[in-house]
């Protein structure tokens, strides 16, 4: 009798350890059905051939301010790669202290994207390091003028013909947007606590963050905000329940529909990758809520339908903060030097 006493004390001790195994094991299952671990490699980019060279001179024209008509701003000005790849304001400031129309999305792993921008207008990365650039409000330049600043430095000359060996005319606007493409889809962010536990490690994640996760499946935010970006790569109108106040939800932008003329896509955006999401507030298109918890529960409310209580909305922001992944190493790098044929700055 003692001994199946002892028998019994040893199989429930065995079933409560083992429990919370099994649950791990059950929540990272399902995790997987809608999550993907980001890659340690640079993917693949369509049309655009990964060389050191395309890296090397990308890396340059995307910390060169000079693409720029004022020759202040360049694409780390807006996505500074030092503050989680955006410049963490409600909108960026552009040529002549311009205030823009909407936040900054972090360029950090936005090679996994389904689009660029907010409402998905360029393609790739490559369409999209052509916007800014020529944005009258953002940089203010031509390709005329990108071109001939490029080729008024013999150093960006020999660049170019590194990089595109088999181009007759390698200092073109296309093919800066292509070097910047390639430097971009170089700035992953693998290795985050949410990815280890993915791929098994019980350990990167608390109790608090795991609890979170599954709220955030359960609840229905992965409904939107799956994939290996956890978001990025679908449109959803804002207020699918209930829309917010025009402080969050400006009446004048309507999002997609600028792009498409399409009715039913009035106030639809890209759904946000949130990948680093707790190194890029403010939040939102129009980047009016600086709190993650804030942002949380107004999600919670016009996405779900769902007034969330404090405890799953601190949940779920420990959730979150389980995607801050290893930040890419930066060098910034030393600039070709000037000569009198370079364009002079204009609308300082």
């Amino acid at each position: 009798m003692q001994r199946l006493s002892r028998i019994t004390a040893a199989c429930a001790l065995t079933l409560a350890v083992a429990g919370p195994a099994f649950a791990a094991d059950d929540l990272r299952a399902k995790a997987k059905e809608v999550f993907e671990v980001i890659p340690t490699s640079v993917p693949e980019i369509k049309g655009n051939a990964i060389t050191p060279a395309r890296i090397e001179l990308g890396r340059k024209l995307f910390f060169e301010p000079r693409l720029s008509r004022s020759g202040l701003i360049s694409c780390n000005t807006c996505h500074n790669l030092g503050m989680g790849g955006d410049d963490n304001l409600e909108t960026s400031i552009g040529h002549g202290w311009q205030k823009g129309p909407r936040n900054a999305p972090t360029v950090l792993n936005a090679v996994f994207n389904i689009a660029q921008f907010w409402d998905g207008r360029a393609e790739d990365l490559r369409t999209q390091a052509k916007g800014p650039v020529q944005a009258g409000v953002e940089m203010a330049s031509t390709p005329e003028r990108v071109v001939a600043t490029l080729k008024s430095m013999p150093e960006y000359v020999a660049d170019f013909k590194a990089a595109f060996r088999d181009d007759p005319d390698p200092v073109s606007f296309d093919n800066m947007a292509k070097a910047i493409e390639i430097y971009e889809a170089t700035l992953i962010t693998p290795d985050s606590k949410f990815d280890k536990w993915l791929a098994g490690d019980d350990a990167s994640m608390t109790k608090l963050e795991t609890a979170g996760l599954s709220l955030f499946i359960d609840k229905g935010c992965a409904a939107c905000h799956n994939g290996v970006n956890i978001g990025g790569n679908g449109y959803y109108p804002f207020g699918v329940v209930e829309q917010p106040g025009a402080d969050i939800l400006p009446v004048a932008d309507k999002g997609r529909f600028a792009v498409t003329k399409t009715a039913t896509e009035e106030y639809v955006f890209r759904a946000g990758p949130l990948r680093n999401i707790a190194l890029t507030a403010p939040y939102f298109h129009s980047g009016k809520v600086w709190d993650l918890e804030q942002a949380v529960a107004v999600m919670g409310s016009s996405q779900l339908g769902e007034t969330l209580n404090e405890s799953d909305v601190k949940a779920i922001t420990a959730f979150l903060t389980t995607l801050t992944g290893v930040m890419p190493k930066v060098d910034y790098p030393i600039l070709p030097v000037s000569t009198r044929e370079t364009p002079k700055p204009e609308g300082l």
